[in-house]
């Protein structure tokens, strides 16, 4: 039993020692905002290599569920209870207007590194699982082709 302790306490000093020796970043390193965000001409123009069948877009659905509805709503809305907690203003994916002059590159490109409050998959996402979230959210405005009065 002494041995753990022993074993503990160090590395909670160790861990301590490293923590408290590190500059603490400051306050302003904040993700881009809108305006600042440059998107790559090549990131604009790639294809999407995966066809949106049923497999892709349940493949899609079920990362969208865990990365994404909590800000852009569960049926792509925009109204994700973080994004009401937050005020933040949301695209609605199920407007077929909302996304029709951007690109699936750019759809990639977005959720691959991040745009404005928006954290990046990053290396979380395999490139598939991320095409695979492009197909879901064009989805949405598939769903309801009709007009909105």
């Amino acid at each position: 039993m002494r041995t753990v302790l022993r074993v503990v306490s160090v590395f909670a000093l160790f861990v301590f020692s490293v923590s408290a020796g590190q500059e603490q970043k400051p306050a302003s390193t904040t993700p881009a905002t809108a305006a600042e965000f440059k998107m790559p001409p090549e990131a604009a123009k790639a294809p999407n290599p995966v066809k949106p069948t049923p497999a892709s877009l349940a493949a899609g659905k079920k990362t969208y569920g865990y990365d994404c509805a909590m800000c852009h709503g569960k049926d792509g809305d925009g109204k994700g209870d973080l994004a009401t907690d937050m005020k933040l203003k949301m695209l609605d994916y199920t407007d077929p207007a909302a996304l029709k002059d951007m690109t699936d590159g750019e759809l990639f490109y977005i959720i691959k590194n991040g745009k404005g409050d928006m954290p990046a998959e990053g290396d979380r996402a395999k490139s598939e699982e991320v095409w695979n979230l492009v197909n879901y959210v064009r989805s949405f405005a598939k769903k309801d082709a009709k007009p909105k009065s």
